[in-house]
């Protein structure tokens, strides 16, 4: 089985060349790497690849910028694997993510979706463990067992009460994904919105215990510039309702509470309280109060 990795490009060339070398050095030889660029018009890009010269790697540049949703589907479109990870232009793969992969999928045919455990890199590629993924530790179900493999109500309640999954570095089985496009209307929320998605379709979601990932966090990804003007928070409000009328109609009760409940978004919201305080920003104190203490819905 060859193991496609699709890798939309914009950003540093530097950290560019990190993540395909950390392709390069996988300890399994069953891969195909295909990087599109976004037209980031960095010329030593091209020069990079012109100096690779792979056989197993594709380069090739958009027409037009197609932005994070359209550089996925188009991830999606060009892939011809049976599975795909369509990772970050920052992040890293270990050398066992493939050999992990692959194991997984002898094992676990049914897996929809697989989420490697991660480790969290800064800019300067030390390991940096934040709060955001100390709660996504907490939240992510245990694998001291061994994998995990969570389906239906289960597994839509877990994502719900709070997204611990790292989208970069989950593994789709390419008939599924092709079937799932993202929903209109949303920047933030789309990865989380095709993952519970998958599950409403009777998907399934395997979770495994070895780290095979790093992800690269910075100050200014697009969720965190949409932080403080509330967009962010206005958008996942938008999510979950409409994910919680469709979660009643399968009779979901524990996906339909924590739609309603949103509780990691509120105190997320809450913990930003302090800053926009300081920062003297009444419009966003504003915005975040209404979302940590608004009205609960969908959760008789």
């Amino acid at each position: 089985m060859t193991f496609d990795i699709m890798l939309p490009y914009w950003g540093e060339p530097a950290y560019l060349f990190q993540t395909v070398e950390s392709v390069l050095a996988q300890d399994s030889d069953n891969w195909r790497l295909v990087v599109i660029d976004d037209r980031y018009g960095d010329p030593s890009v091209p020069e990079y690849f012109e100096r690779l010269d792979d056989p197993r790697i594709t380069y090739m540049v958009n027409e037009e910028n197609l932005g994070v949703a359209g550089n996925f589907e188009k991830s999606v479109e060009l892939a011809t694997s049976d599975y795909l990870m369509v990772m970050g232009s920052d992040d890293v793969l270990l050398p066992n993510y493939v050999s992990g992969m692959e194991r997984a999928i002898r094992e676990h045919p049914e897996a929809d979706i697989i989420q490697p455990n991660v480790e969290t890199i800064g800019s300067n590629g030390r390991v940096r463990w934040n709060l955001a993924d100390r709660i996504k530790y907490l939240l992510r179900p245990s694998t001291a067992q061994g994998p995990v493999l969570l389906r239906g109500d289960e597994a839509a309640s877990r994502l719900l009460v709070g997204d611990w999954l790292y989208w970069p570095s989950l593994t789709f089985k390419r008939e599924t994904i092709s079937a799932t496009p993202f929903r209109d209307g949303y920047d933030v929320v789309l990865d989380l919105g095709v993952v519970i998605d998958i599950l409403l379709a009777g998907g399934t979601l395997l979770v495994l215990p070895d780290v095979t990932f790093r992800y690269r966090r910075h100050d200014e990804s697009v969720s965190s510039v949409k932080l403080l003007d509330g967009s962010r928070f206005a958008e996942e409000r938008d999510y979950f309702a409409r994910v919680g009328k469709e979660i009643k109609k399968r009779g979901w009760k524990k996906s339909r509470r924590a739609a309603g409940l949103y509780a990691t978004s509120r105190a997320h919201a809450l913990s930003l309280v302090p800053k926009a305080l300081r920062l003297k920003n009444a419009d966003a104190l504003r915005a975040l109060l209404r979302h940590s203490f608004g009205p609960v819905g969908n959760s008789e």
